[in-house]
This record gives C-alpha cells, structure tokens and sequence, in this order.
C-alpha cells in the first residue's frame, strides 16, 4: 500500500508541495515575529522606533534582493538542494538571534534568517510549476500563500503566549529546532521534478530543461526589459512592503497605544489579519482559474486594500472592530495582488518563471525592507519623551502619520493594478 501511494504522482506531488508548504509558513513565521516581540526587542536591544524598523527589516534587506538569485537557482539548480540549504540555513539564523546580546549580533541574526528564507518561495513555485497543470498553477500558488498566512497567526497570539510562559530566547531556540526538522523532510521527500522521482509526467504540467548561464542571462534580459515587471513589482513594493510592516511589526505597538490593551490581546487583530492571509490567496487564486480571469481581481483588490488603510489613518483611531476587520481585509485581498505571480509567469516562458516570478517578488520585499524604517522614523518624530518599561511612547497622531504613509502606498499600488489591467 505505502509503495503504491510512493508511486503516485498526484501523492507525490501534494507530499512535496505540503512539506515546501510547511517550510515557507516557518518563513511567514521569521518574518513578523516583531510585531509581538517589538516592546521585549526595544528592551532587550534598547532601540529607538526607526532602530526597531531596521532590525526587523534585516530579514529583508537580504531577502529582497536574493529573489532574483533565487529565481536563478531555482532554474539552474532545482527545487530540492536550494530548499535544504535554504531552510537550514534560516535554522542557523534563528538560534543566532535568539542567543544575541546585543542589537548588531541580533541585526546578524536577522540576516542570516532572510538569507536562508530568501529561496523558498520562488523554488517552491519553481516545483509548482513542474509538478501541477498549468490550470492549476492560481490555485496552488494561492494554497502556497496560505500557509504564509499560517505562520503569521502562529506568529501572532500562539508566540505570544509561549513567549510569556517560557521566554523569547527558548521559544525561538524551539522554532530552530523545528527548521532543522524541515530541512532533512525537505531533502528526503522533495524532488524537482516526476522524473527525478522516476515517475511519469504530469499531464498538462509544463517542464523546463536545466539552463545554461547564457540562457539564465538572456532571461534576465527578457523579464527586466519589460514595462508590465516593473509596474507589477512596484505594486508588489507597496502592497508586500506596508502588510509585512504593519503585521510585522507596528500592527501590534499600534493597537496597545491607541486602544490600551496588553501584547496578547493586540496579537488577536494581527492573527485576525494573518487568517485573512490563510483564506484569501486560495480563495481568490482558484476564482482567478474558475473565472479565467487575473488583472480585473488584482484591480479590485487594490481598490480594497487602499480604502482599508485610508480610513485607519484617517480616523486614528476607530471602533477596535474595525480595526480587526480592516487587518482582515488588507491580507485577504493581498492574496489579489499576489495575483501578479500567475500573470507574469504566463506572460514569459516557462524556462523564465523563476527568474520572472523572482524579479517581482524582489522589488515587493525591497518595500519590506525600506517601510518599517520609514514608519519607525514617522513615530520616532512624535515620540512623546515617555517610556514604559524601557519602551518608548508614541503619539496616536504619529501611528496616524504611519498609517498615512500605508494609505499613500495603497493609491499607488491602486495606480498600478490599474495600469496593469487596461493594458492586458
């Protein structure tokens, strides 16, 4: 029976797709640990709100620009190797920082961890695409993005209680346990490709042979000489840029300020918004492959993502429901612009989706790696001159002003999609 299920590519596939799968939610998990860490790091490191911003975006400063190394890999090398490297690697990363004394040891720390994190993705979509049809490639991407959704609600109110029972530093030290874990699934139950798992191809599945440097070269030649990659990443610099800020990290501090609630009580709004996460990429990837039908969703969702942060920011600070349905909406129609993924994969061939789908995705975490400074220099400007704890107060009035700036970044993100649609 068990060699019978071994021989069957459509288990084969969703047996590597789930353990990629559960290797990007520890990715999604890495990313916006902060939020809920953000007053113990403040302590632990004694930063400023922009210090605070920079150390959360270490993960992205390498993470953003190894997508397209990522892509790179993932065409020449496959799925598997960068996989296991990757996750053992952000393994590394994580025990780094949970044993850091101090703010350039954890800055490491956080770099090691986007370097590891960087690949898994775009290798994933790289096995994606060899294992599943090409009708199917919405919906399992918007699957793929799900589980990202799950590692932010595990990295919400599930980190916040097990950080106030056992600590910060053990909590991350059993994460990094859990990555090795993963690591050694990756490399015993991954394979790139039916073949390499000597099994037939699958039906409708595109392949890709492996690529020479020249070709590599020339794709990347192709992808970034294209008006519609730029226009997609910006929308991407905005809409990943202000979520993996605010979930990452602000969403939290914002919602104990104006609403004066514990930690544990403000990660419910971020978990709620990370559940948005969870149900909106399948949901609308699979109405993406139903209707037939990709830049009309990707438009409506940035009208709706615009209109969320528009209105945090100008009421600072409305009915707390709101709040969480507003976090809510804001991930679940993420999953619309992501969207972009599937459109500029079909939009070059199929040797160049790695390096394409790379590309994008590079300039969308760039914005995750300049916003949280931003927003952190915008509350540092109205810091009150109080501090709690060893954590520094911040004015409603600067939360407003760092909500301003995720409205702005939504009406261009808005702009974009738009372009993106009238001239499909």
């Amino acid at each position: 029976m068990l060699r019978e299920r071994w021989a069957d590519p459509q288990f084969r596939r969703w047996l590597g797709w789930a353990t990629l799968a559960g290797v990007f939610l520890l990715v999604s998990f890495h990313r916006v640990t902060s939020a809920v860490l953000a007053e113990t790091l403040t302590t632990v490191f004694d930063t400023t709100g922009a210090q605070l911003g920079f150390l959360h975006a270490a993960f992205f400063y390498v993470y953003a620009p190894m997508q397209l190394f990522a892509g790179v890999f993932a065409d020449r090398l496959g799925t598997r190797w960068v996989s296991t490297i990757g996750t053992a690697v952000m393994g590394v990363g994580v025990v780094w920082f949970a044993v850091s004394q101090s703010y350039l040891s954890g800055f490491g720390g956080r770099l090691l961890l986007g370097l590891g994190g960087s690949v898994i993705y775009i290798a994933t979509l790289r096995y994606c695409a060899n294992w599943f049809r090409v009708d199917e490639f919405a919906t399992v991407t918007g699957l793929t993005i799900a589980a990202a959704g799950a590692g932010g609600i595990l990295a919400a109110t599930p980190l916040a209680v097990l950080t106030a029972a056992v600590g910060w530093r053990a909590a991350l030290l059993g994460v990094g346990a859990v990555g090795f874990v993963l690591a050694l699934l990756v490399f015993l139950l991954v394979r790139d490709t039916p073949a390499d798992a000597g099994l037939p191809a699958v039906e409708g599945a595109p392949s890709a042979d492996e690529q020479t440097v020249a070709e590599v070269v020339s794709g990347l030649r192709t992808v970034t000489t294209r008006w519609d990659t730029w226009v997609m990443g910006v929308m991407l610099f905005f809409g990943l840029g202000i979520n993996f800020t605010v979930m990452g990290l602000w969403g939290v501090p914002y919602v104990v300020r104006a609403y004066d609630v514990s930690v544990q009580t403000a990660s419910l709004y971020t978990l709620v918004g990370n559940a948005g996460f969870v149900v909106g990429p399948p949901v609308l990837g699979w109405l993406s492959d139903r209707l037939e039908e990709r830049t009309g969703i990707v438009l409506a969702s940035a009208v709706v993502y615009a209109l969320a942060y528009g209105v945090i920011a100008s009421l600072g600070r409305p009915p707390l429901w709101f709040v969480g349905l507003a976090f809510f909406l804001v991930m679940f129609f993420l999953g619309g612009l992501l969207l972009s993924f599937t459109v500029v994969k079909e939009r070059h061939a199929t040797e160049h989706s790695g390096i394409a789908t790379g590309t994008i995705n590079g300039i969308g975490y760039f914005g995750a790696a300049v916003l949280p400074g931003v927003m952190g220099f915008a509350l540092d400007a109205f810091w009150t001159g109080e501090t709690v704890a060893g954590n520094r107060v911040y004015s409603l009035f600067g939360y407003r002003v760092a909500f301003g700036i995720a409205a702005a970044g939504g009406l261009v993100a808005l702009a974009c999609a738009a372009w993106l649609h009238w001239r499909s």
